[in-house]
């Protein structure tokens, strides 16, 4: 046996697995000019975290290692480096999170528009990205089979953020309302009615 192949009493258990992310999950939360230097392009989950004065009706728990900040979102990842950069600080149309985020942040006037999918408008994407810049905080653990520990990570921290895995009686309402208007915002153009 060479001794990059693993026995199977050597892989860690779901069980352990769940832990270690938790460990480095509820660590000390990093803004994102470090976590774009740091992150890998290896799979894994990721945490973001504020502040309790952002979202302060949105009660999330709060961090180990820094009590000042509390969790907002969990999610999955087959490309830390990727869904972070490529997605949830560039593109409404493919990060469930920023779609939360401009539903919530109506009040500040986000607007959007219809492609193939309801997005923000190009200005208002570059100013959610600076909003979450100045307002968020990221950690995240590397796991090889990131949708074999999500599940769990979701049920025992219950981000405020997150819909799915989260038991009923802790889904946030004004989430789901947030998810729902933002949903609403634009739509495809009506097709031209017949003479």
């Amino acid at each position: 046996m060479s001794t990059a192949e693993k026995r199977p009493d050597d892989v860690p258990s779901d069980g352990a697995r769940v832990e270690e992310a938790l460990r480095l999950l509820c660590g000390a939360p990093v803004g994102l000019e470090v976590a774009v230097k740091r992150l890998s392009r290896g799979s894994g989950v990721y945490a973001w975290w504020a502040d309790p004065s952002v979202l302060p009706d949105l009660p999330g728990p709060p961090n180990d290692s820094d009590p000042s900040l509390r969790l907002l979102y969990v999610g999955r990842a087959t490309s830390l480096r990727g869904r972070i950069l490529r997605n949830h600080l560039r593109r409404s149309g493919s990060s469930t999170l920023r779609r939360t985020l401009a539903g919530l942040l109506v009040s500040e006037g986000y607007r959007t528009t219809w492609t193939d999918r309801v997005v923000l408008v190009p200005a208002d994407e570059t100013r959610l990205t600076a909003w979450m810049s100045a307002h968020l905080r990221l950690t995240w653990a590397e796991d090889a089979e990131p949708t074999t520990i999500e599940a769990e990570l979701v049920r025992r921290l219950r981000p405020p953020l997150n819909v799915h895995g989260v038991a009923p009686e802790h889904v946030q309402a004004a989430v789901v309302a947030a998810k729902n208007s933002y949903n609403a915002s634009s739509r495809p153009a009506d097709p031209p009615q017949g003479p």
